[in-house]
């Protein structure tokens, strides 16, 4: 790859798309997994990036149009923006980016703060039985599922609500048969899709179908490189049939994300999965571990791996970065209860994303159905707007003025935001309380402890209820 010092010709890297976002009325970054909110300049020096013009050269252009254009500047964006693959160099052909259009300073953005993804929770129905998902272990309440006519409804106003980019997810999204006309309506809507699935049901003709629809990039799950291990773990015969998916998706020419979720059972062999996801000729591979939701909690003591396991793993990964780095990017998640500071729930609890599940339910995240009295509202009954905005489930814990010591007081606070609710209230019983895994935490101990613990028994597999 070119610097970005010298001649080198940048580019939007393969999944990346440019849009000015008409609710917001400012440019943004799409791509696989990801939404970037850009200012104007960053996005005028963006709509030049097409891999026809050096950095020096697109300054040059600029600056017939604006005053104060550096080529440093300029080379300044492309050089934070190559260091997180989203621009590369002189590719074989142009790539050409929608213009900007000029900045409209009587435009009112929405109120902040407004969501930027949606996960669409198509259904909880799907072919595998994996032991650590996270979908509800009873999935009864959601059997009613949304009908066509109700997503498509969600869509246009998650759009105007400021949505950038829909996860289609389940379960196995591939079960529902409108998948094909809910991601052409996406796409009509400028919203950027993914398809996070477990390639079961899919074949050539259902592939075909999305990519005419316009799917942007799809999210393939992996159980194991090992097939028996990954058919155990997924309670199918299903390894092979992914990895024919796989060559379906990158004869296509979409973008290809491998996800791997890492446990007690697989954790020793991140290098190996790894070396795999290169082989199917994945742009990224996802290595995170268990979050312990739904099926994933009633198995907790089974799937989580050891300190010891954990320590190996992290310096796995850093091998195959450098092994591999060059052909896709590797994100390595590491285990919540092993961290000593939590992360930031959802980027802040009602802050950039939102969850529909299969009946309508909006959630702040995926797992907070199992939070009591949170006012969870349904899009049956109420807009995705009303609900975003007034709900007592998105406002419960948004911000930080909720917070309890130690949390209250933290610097840290503005940053993870206590951690994540679902898993302060299945450890303490209380989803206002600082997120044990944090070393601060007066709960810290029951985190410790599971870590300490022996294993647990057999895993039990996924199955409808």
């Amino acid at each position: 790859m070119t610097s970005p010092a010298g001649t080198g010709r940048p580019a939007l890297a393969r999944g990346v798309r440019l849009v000015h976002d008409e609710v917001r009325g400012a440019p943004a970054l799409l791509y696989p997994e990801g939404v970037l909110l850009l200012n104007d300049s960053a996005g005028a020096i963006l709509s030049h990036c097409d891999g026809t013009r050096t950095p020096v050269q697109i300054a040059a252009d600029l600056a017939e149009t604006y005053d104060g254009v550096a080529p440093d500047d300029v080379t300044a964006v492309v050089a934070s923006l190559v260091s997180r693959r989203l621009i590369e160099f002189d590719p074989a052909r142009p790539r050409p980016v929608a213009a900007m259009p000029d900045v409209d300073e009587s435009h009112v953005p929405p109120p902040d703060p407004a969501p930027v993804g949606m996960l669409a929770e198509l259904t909880y129905r799907c072919p595998l039985h994996c032991p650590y998902c996270s979908n509800p272990v009873n999935t009864g309440p959601y059997r009613d599922e949304l009908a066509t006519a109700d997503w498509l409804r969600a869509l246009d106003e998650a759009r105007r609500l400021g949505v950038l980019q829909v996860h289609f997810s389940g379960g196995e999204p591939m079960l529902r048969r409108d998948l094909p006309e809910l991601v052409a309506h996406a796409n009509r809507l400028g919203i950027y899709t993914n398809l996070i699935t477990s390639g079961i049901p899919m074949d050539e003709p259902r592939l075909a179908a999305l990519v005419a629809a316009g799917l942007d990039h799809v999210q393939l799950s992996i159980q194991d490189s090992v097939a028996r291990s990954a058919d155990e773990i997924a309670g199918l015969a299903a390894h092979d049939r992914k990895l024919a998916v796989a060559a379906l998706v990158v004869a296509h020419g979409l973008p290809l994300t491998v996800n791997a979720v890492l446990h007690r059972a697989n954790i020793d062999r991140v290098l190996s999965i790894a070396e795999l996801a290169a082989g199917m000729g994945a742009d990224r591979l996802e290595l995170a571990n268990t979050q312990y939701y739904g099926w994933g909690l009633r198995n907790r003591a089974a799937l989580m791996p050891s300190p010891e396991q954990v320590i190996a793993a992290g310096e796995q990964a850093a091998v195959a970065r450098s092994r591999f780095g060059d052909r896709m990017e590797i994100v390595y998640v590491i285990a919540d209860h092993h961290r000593s500071r939590p992360k930031a729930c959802m980027a802040g609890w009602g802050s950039r994303q939102l969850v529909v599940a299969p009946n309508g339910d909006v959630l702040p995240c995926l797992a907070a159905g199992q939070i009591p009295d949170l006012g969870i509202e349904n899009l049956r009954a109420r807009s995705l707007a009303e609900i975003w905005y007034d709900s007592g489930s998105f406002n419960r814990f948004r911000g930080t003025s909720w917070m309890k010591e130690p949390c209250r007081s933290c610097p840290l606070a503005p940053e993870d935001f206590g951690g994540c609710r679902c898993q302060a209230f299945q450890l303490t019983g209380d989803a206002a309380a600082t997120d044990p895994v944090c070393e601060l935490s007066p709960h810290h101990d029951l985190v410790t402890a599971l870590l300490t613990a022996p294993p647990g028994p057999v895993l039990q597999q996924r199955r409808m209820s």
